[in-house]
């Protein structure tokens, strides 16, 4: 037996079924996009990897991405993320912007991961920011709209909580517990593992790193102190204005989320199912990024949410949609070699009247054609042989109750449409 060819470990395929899953899954998210007023945008698939070099993470551009050196030198590399693309297409054109910007996205990415559920190499994402509108109003919106977006799926918030901290309060934390300015970078790669991993294991990572024991013990304390948003001004407006927009039950604080990117300033949030405990969407504020990449400093605030994940998180909890992955529901046959020309034209005739329809390509046997009908998934089956062609009508079988009847061709358009074909 001849071996089929395997495809690249990682990356996707998108069979019919799958892509009416994922068609359907851009329209939820163009929807809620658009109910909160953002625009849709796309950037380039490649990037200079110099672009992510400075501020998304040094795990990030040395270990994740798919980098290569150009024909005509310099690196680039297969975009990991959106946000820095987002930020250079801002500045180059940022004198003609009216501020704020409200943007959206959803396309392909790809990253050097170890496949897993709910994880590959190859995924699509989408992102959503809001540029140039400092303040906490930003923030809640853009928590507001994640929590708009599992309303819209059915999710519940005993299903689903999006978890909510502050960086400029863990800087004051940290600073308050002796945790000098350098060490911070180290500190907050050792928190945005805590929940990756078992506590001996999470402790015995800070040793490793030169985490002392005093420290450490402080660390603890301060991530499992559930008041401890009290203390931030910008987090207490959050709460009060999605408590307002009637979304303050998918929320909750917690010191533990802190987002591994180094360009996050302020509000950092990460969605996750209540049940697995499994990351769905992150993100926050950034108030420095447009003008690392050259503009003017401009603040900014979104989230990305990869379509892998929400699709296992929708599948165990029973909200996927079952969906049908054939557009066409009619199937015209062809009786003979000398019919085929009036087949083709009753099925021209029927998509001019914005039908979908399959026209059977041979004139095979008619039991083999409604085989093939039944197999697609097919509802009616139109006969047009001679003595239909002749008497101007046309048999119209419907395969869900076995019936048919003959319809006069000036009304067939008619009658299919009552049959909401």
């Amino acid at each position: 037996m001849k071996e089929v060819i395997q495809k690249v470990k990682g990356t996707r395929e998108f069979y019919p079924e799958d892509m009416t899953i994922h068609h359907w899954l851009y329209e939820q998210i163009r929807a809620v996009s658009e109910l909160f007023g953002y625009q849709e945008y796309e950037g380039p698939y490649l990037e200079k990897l110099e672009l992510y070099a400075a501020k998304s993470g040094e795990e990030l551009v040395k270990e994740q991405s798919y980098v290569f050196t150009d024909r005509g030198g310099g690196e680039i590399c297969l975009r990991p993320e959106l946000t820095p693309t987002l930020a250079r297409m801002v500045a180059q054109r940022q004198q003609s912007f009216a501020f704020p910007l409200r943007l959206w996205s959803f396309g392909p990415f790809w990253r050097y991961e170890q496949p897993q559920k709910g994880r590959s190499r190859e995924f699509f994402q989408w992102n959503i920011d809001m540029i140039g509108a400092p303040g906490y109003m930003a923030d809640a919106e853009m928590i507001a709209i994640s929590a708009q977006f599992f309303k819209r799926l059915g999710l519940a918030p005993d299903q689903v909580q999006i978890l909510v901290n502050n960086r400029s309060l863990m800087d004051r934390k940290l600073a308050e517990i002796g945790v000098p300015e350098e060490r911070k970078p180290l500190i907050y790669r050792l928190i945005d593992r805590r929940d990756k991993m078992r506590e001996p294991e999470w402790k015995a990572y800070a040793s490793e790193t030169g985490i002392e024991t005093e420290t450490l013990d402080k660390l603890s304390a301060l991530l499992n102190d559930a008041q401890l948003w009290r203390e931030s001004e910008e987090l207490t407006q959050i709460f009060v204005l999605l408590d307002a927009m009637d979304l303050g039950a998918y929320v909750k604080f917690d010191a533990k989320i802190i987002r591994g990117l180094l360009y996050y300033t302020g509000t950092v949030f990460e969605a996750k199912d209540v049940e697995g405990g499994r990351s769905i969407l992150g993100g926050g504020r950034y108030e420095n990024l447009v003008g690392d990449v050259g503009g003017d400093p401009v603040s900014g605030v979104g989230f990305a949410m990869g379509d892998v994940m929400i699709k296992v998180v929708l599948e165990k909890l029973g909200a996927l949609p079952i969906l049908d992955a054939q557009p066409a529901k009619i199937v015209v046959t062809v009786f003979d070699p000398q019919g085929m020309k009036a087949s083709a034209c009753l099925t021209a005739a029927l998509r001019d009247q914005g039908m979908a329809a399959i026209l059977y390509p041979e004139a095979a046997k008619l039991n083999k054609q409604l085989k093939y009908a039944d197999r697609i998934g097919a509802k009616v089956v139109l006969l047009y042989g001679p003595d239909e062609v002749e008497a101007g009508v046309v048999t119209v079988k419907d395969l869900s109750n076995r019936t048919q009847r003959t319809v006069p061709l000036g009304v067939l358009a008619e009658e299919l449409k009552a049959m909401d074909l």
